[in-house]
């Protein structure tokens, strides 16, 4: 039996890496390997048990019950094995391993770039892997060390360490052209005349406007033409805007340089909504791996 286990070793992380991205292609990925060889570790591995680990059609790949109750056995079993080798890593004074975040995407944007590049030329053995997922999400059960959120969505018995602005606003935006035509807004109010933009999580209703000045607190939901999923439609929302078509409310630092370059005019600008900034957290009761901890303290250690 020790044989064995030695020598499906990998195809035993093949496996896990099909089942937790749910395909061939997305574990080719989230591996850092090719979709023809996990297959072939996955058959190794169905041969050598005897059993069908996935069901497999030319559109999706499933787990089989058996698959499932392998893969439940098998998780916290790699889990337990990585943690006992980071613990001879935490003796390096140059952690090595794979680093595995998830991001939403204003933090892939607008906080992430200021951090990775001098983290990686600080800590070449660390092998960084960012998930962007706009989502709330479990990040043990996504295979992640640790997330990136706001702090109205932390997951619970988390450690959380503020990373990047610890400020950020909300801005509203539009082009020129569509200002002159339409009118300059001078009140939240007047929003209620104007064709806005807006942004939703998959399955939730549309985010309402909140803008406040003074302690005043206005919360509108202006209609218009256009809503996106928050996070990967963002762009488009902005383009829209250039294009003369309404008014975009998205991060102050994301519509700056479009502020800059004059395409797009403040709206509104000391209504602005004020808010905390994001958090790394992760979990704060099994032991924390090198690279993250390296990291972290690379965060903090940035202020």
């Amino acid at each position: 039996m020790e044989r064995t286990i030695k020598s499906d070793w990998a195809d035993l992380s093949a496996f896990i890496a099909v089942a937790q991205a749910g395909g061939f292609r997305d574990g080719a990925r989230a591996s850092g390997g090719s979709a023809s060889a996990l297959s072939d570790a996955v058959r190794r591995l169905e041969a050598q048990l005897n059993v069908r680990l996935f069901n497999r059609t030319t559109r999706s790949v499933a787990l089989t019950e058996a698959g499932a109750r392998l893969l439940e056995r098998l998780v916290p079993a790699f889990r337990e094995v990585d943690a006992a080798l980071d613990v001879v890593n935490s003796f390096s004074d140059q952690p090595t391993g794979t680093l595995r975040l998830n991001v939403p995407t204003s933090a892939a944007r607008l906080v992430m770039p200021r951090i990775v590049p001098p983290f990686l030329a600080a800590y070449p053995g660390v092998r960084l892997e960012v998930m962007v997922d706009d989502e709330f999400v479990d990040i043990l059960s996504a295979g992640c060390d640790a997330g990136i959120r706001y702090d109205e969505r932390l997951e619970q018995d988390m450690v959380a360490v503020p990373i990047g602005p610890r400020y950020q606003r909300f801005a509203l935006a539009a082009a020129p052209a569509y200002l002159d035509r339409r009118g300059r807004p001078v009140h939240p109010r007047d929003l209620l005349s104007h064709d806005c933009f807006h942004s939703r999580f998959r399955d939730r209703p549309v985010m309402a406007w909140d803008l406040e000045r003074d302690g005043e607190t206005i919360r509108l939901e202006p209609t218009g033409p256009l809503i996106v999923q928050v996070g990967g439609g963002s762009d488009l929302l902005v383009e829209a805007a250039i294009a003369g078509l309404g008014l975009v409310a998205l991060y102050e630092d994301w519509l700056r340089p479009y502020f800059e370059n004059g395409v797009l005019e403040p709206v509104l600008e000391t209504w602005w909504p004020r808010f905390p900034g994001p958090f790394l957290y992760y979990p704060g009761r099994r032991l924390v791996p090198a690279p993250l901890r390296a990291f972290v303290d690379f965060v903090k250690g940035m202020g």
